[in-house]
């Protein structure tokens, strides 16, 4: 490091790497707002233990509105984080969800003796097509609705999510309580069953706040608004399709 050649050299290449370091995150964050997704991923052991607990069993939990941080003045002002309101959607379970199913997949393919190296792309691109699917969805509900603010948008997508922890559980009750035979007979339809009305549940409840706010404020941050008649009437019926309709097509087709 003491030769001047060297630590010329040295510096073009930090330099170099700073810039590409610049490109990428101005790149990268002119599509992501990467300050809001931090407020999805954070999160605690404990939460992700209740929330886990509240997807699959949701019947009895109250309230379901989340709860926001008072500003100096008294009036609302943000969201509480997900490790600190148990009713705050996070990614960070739907992502650990999304891998977790992949690899169950593939983990059951290879007790049963029919694992080869495609099934892992196969499985893998087959739950991403289904998330891009649900993804292009939502935002096309979400221009129909005039939902346009990214807290919003991000919240859908995170709720997306969760159907995949009633996946994994379908999948691995199933194989256990059906002998390896997978998800078929009527084991495998209950705990299906179960799994799809709890998730619909949890999602018909939790979007409520997202789509049909009771007052006249918007769920994004605290921007003010006023849902029309029709409009509620609209968000009611989208809320009904993706929580039921739209939810038992993707459960059935990843669960299978």
């Amino acid at each position: 490091m003491t030769d001047p050649t060297a630590q010329m050299g040295f510096q073009v290449g930090k330099s170099a790497m700073m810039a590409g370091h610049d490109y990428v995150e101005q790149n990268f964050n002119r599509y992501v707002n990467v300050s809001a997704l931090k407020h999805y991923f954070n999160v605690s052991n404990s939460y992700v233990l209740n929330k886990l607990f509240l997807v699959l069993f949701p019947w009895r939990h109250k309230p379901w509105s989340r709860q926001q941080r008072l500003s100096p003045n008294g009036q609302e002002g943000f969201f509480l984080p997900p490790r600190e309101d148990i009713n705050s959607p996070d990614m960070y379970i739907p992502v650990m969800a999304f891998v977790t199913y992949i690899l169950l997949e593939t983990l059951l393919a290879g007790l049963r003796g029919a694992f080869h190296p495609e099934l892992l792309g196969l499985t893998a691109t087959t739950a991403f097509a289904v998330v891009i699917i649900e993804i292009l969805g939502l935002k096309f509900g979400c221009y129909l609705l005039s939902i346009s603010n990214e807290s919003q948008i991000l919240d859908l997508v995170a709720y997306s999510g969760y159907k995949f922890v009633g996946i994994i559980v379908t999948i691995f009750l199933s194989e256990v309580l059906n002998g390896g035979r997978g998800t078929g007979g009527w084991i495998g339809w209950s705990i299906f069953t179960y799994t799809f009305l709890a998730n619909a549940l949890f999602l018909l409840r939790s979007l409520k706040y997202v789509l049909l706010p009771e007052n006249s404020s918007d769920n994004a941050r605290g921007a003010s608004y006023t849902v029309a008649r029709a409009q509620r009437n609209r968000r009611t019926q989208f809320l009904f399709i993706y929580s039921y309709v739209v939810q038992l097509i993707f459960m059935w087709v990843l669960s299978r």
